[in-house]
């Protein structure tokens, strides 16, 4: 029985040793070994694992950021949430054990969610992302301008950019095709109205049809299920932000318009979209000859920022923006 139990250890140690004879301490211990001709005793491992861990308790204590509740505020109205952030000190440190010697550690983050979210503020209208996530957004509104929407695709694509577009129901009728080219490309496509009226005139069961009717034909011929209701015009009241929430939509404006439709030169669109964007800005433009040629500008000047690009849909989320080190 004890030859039988020795024969047990000796095959376990074999095999922890041929594991880690490449990574981690097991690794060090070798080298130990080697170095002294396999007759010294060997140093102990606790110095450089404390320091290992102090390392990220260190990053730990400094990432650590609490959740950020959604609000409703006076002048921009509803707030998105932001999620809080903290360091696996235990999931980082067992996964840095196994790497190489010098090799940089790669951190875990965990997200914590917060007590408020944008759902719980009831039918208000949402014209920016939370100002401490480093995330803008631009928003497309298609009723016209098929000339300019391919040329715009493809200096997204060119750019690894992705927008969200509210399609005019009356245009997305008769232009299925290249709605689906804006969905292959992989953008977000939402609710624009369907006749592009003014909402603020029109009475109640107008209004519903306006919004439902595109909500539907989204579905029925792209498969989207939509979340977000652009108004045309900008132009809404608090019974067209209630209606959209009935359907199960928020409505959403911008925190910077581009003014594309006065046809501006592409410069001064450049210059005034990279000057105003900031943390949760939703930027809105149209296919226009402006937007066009300042597209291209305008993502360069906004990423100059360290600004990051996405959907409504990932800019209004509470998820972090999360450091390059994540694992």
């Amino acid at each position: 029985m004890r030859l039988e139990k020795a024969a047990v250890v000796l095959a376990c140690m074999a095999i922890v040793i041929g594991i880690g004879s490449s990574v981690g301490p097991v690794k060090s211990m070798l080298g130990q070994l080697r170095a002294s001709g396999g007759l010294a005793v060997l140093k102990p491992l606790g110095d450089a694992e404390n320091d290992l861990r102090s390392q990220i308790e260190a990053k730990a204590a400094q990432v650590d950021s609490p959740p950020v509740d959604a609000r409703v505020d006076r002048v921009w109205k509803a707030i998105p949430g932001y999620n809080g952030l903290s360091v696996d000190v235990e999931g980082t440190y067992k996964e840095a054990l196994l790497l190489p010697a010098g090799e940089a550690i790669k951190y875990v983050y965990k997200q914590t969610a917060p007590a408020v979210s944008l759902d719980e503020l009831g039918a208000q209208p949402i014209y920016r992302g939370n100002p401490a996530k480093p995330m803008v957004s631009l928003m497309i509104n298609v009723a016209w301008g098929n000339e300019y929407i391919v040329p715009m695709l493809n200096i997204l694509d060119e750019e690894h950019v992705k927008a969200t577009f509210f399609l005019d129901g009356s245009w997305l009728s008769k232009n299925r095709e290249l709605a689906m080219e804006i969905q292959k490309r992989g953008h977000e496509l939402e609710n624009h109205a369907y006749s592009h009226p003014n909402m603020s005139t029109l009475s109640r069961a107008r209004a519903v049809m306006e919004i439902d009717k595109t909500k539907k034909l989204l579905k029925s011929s792209l498969g989207v299920d939509n979340r977000w209701f652009a108004p045309p015009s900008g132009d809404f009241d608090q019974e067209t932000v209630e209606i959209a929430r009935e359907l199960g939509l928020k409505t959403v404006l911008w925190t910077v318009d581009t003014v594309d439709w006065r046809n501006p030169s592409p410069e001064s669109v450049v210059a005034k979209i990279t000057a105003n964007a900031e943390p949760g800005t939703l930027v809105l433009m149209h296919p226009t000859s402006s937007s066009s040629k300042a597209l291209r500008g305008m993502i360069r000047g906004i990423k100059a920022k360290g600004l990051v690009l996405g959907t409504v849909s990932q800019t209004l989320s509470p998820e972090r923006v999360l450091p390059s080190d994540v694992e």
